[in-house]
């Protein structure tokens, strides 16, 4: 056994000599990975002074959110609370989230295929499209919105437009994706019958990428309705201005009602969702 420890005592030094680049990489390696954690170390230190973030301030604010939940757990005269303007914000909001997502797909469709290489081989009509999808999705959809608040006036016409923008952006970008990776085959087999291109695309590559558009689009409504939430507090109307107001006079049990609303309800959409999904689309695994 000693004889053994000895042996691979001596067999580490005769390996570097003979391999002194393989040792001095990993030293390398070494020294870069603990200066990439001196310099994230630095970065939290800076992050907590620059947000004065102390042990005091957390634990005092724990102790005041304590007080916060305990009054939205107590629902107090239910009875007189203004459940039309609640249903009615809800019903806003829904309204919000389905006609930003529809006709930001719809729009995202035709501008999808002029942005995808594979069929808009012109690279000054294709980088145009592209560098647009980049505006409309590099500015977030609460910045829109207060643009189209201070535009169309308050109300939900400004959330419709501004999920509209965002969204023709990003659901853009991802149909453009999904265009280039289509299968030339069909397409091929399309344009054999003697079919000009717009019927290429409608019957060799739209096949192939309607249903990751349906999906997509899909999930973006889920997710909008979540966005449209929170686009009320900045007066674009709906269910997020109900919640706001009750907050600003801090009747907790009300915020409390509105936002178990908000979460069945977007629990609601994800399941009939993935019912769509599954009816036109296939379930996973088939």
């Amino acid at each position: 056994m000693s004889m053994t420890l000895a042996a691979a005592g001596t067999a580490v030094p005769a390996a570097r000599e003979r391999h002194p680049e393989v040792f001095a990489a990993a030293a390398r390696r070494k020294r870069r990975f603990q200066i990439a954690l001196l310099v994230l170390a630095a970065y939290l230190a800076w992050s907590c002074w620059l947000f004065e973030i102390t042990p005091a301030r957390v634990f005092g604010g724990l102790d005041k959110m304590a007080v916060v939940l305990r009054q939205m757990l107590v629902w107090k005269d239910m009875a007189s609370w203004d459940y039309a303007g609640i249903f009615e914000g809800l019903a806003q909001t829904l309204a919000m989230a389905f006609l930003g997502t529809l006709v930001a797909a719809l729009v995202a469709v035709p501008l999808g295929f002029l942005g995808a290489r594979n069929v808009n081989g012109v690279k000054l009509l294709r980088w145009p499209v592209r560098r647009l999808f980049d505006l409309l999705r590099g500015i977030d959809t609460l910045v829109w919105a207060l643009v189209f608040v201070r535009a169309v006036g308050l109300g939900p016409l400004a959330g419709v437009l501004a999920i509209m923008t965002s969204d023709t952006g990003t659901l853009g970008k991802l149909y453009a994706e999904a265009v280039e990776n289509v299968d030339r085959k069909p397409m091929e087999g399309v344009r054999a019958t003697g079919a000009n291109a717009f019927q290429e695309l409608r019957f060799g590559a739209l096949p192939q990428v309607l249903p990751v558009f349906l999906s997509q689009a899909l999930y973006f409504f889920e997710s909008n309705t979540r966005s449209a939430t929170v686009l009320g507090v900045v007066g674009a109307g709906g269910i997020g201005l109900q919640l706001s107001d009750r907050i600003r006079v801090q009747y907790w049990d009300q915020a409390c009602f509105i936002i178990v609303l908000i979460l069945l309800t977007v629990a609601i959409i994800d399941l009939l969702s993935r019912k769509i999904r599954e009816r036109f689309i296939g379930a996973p695994g088939t």
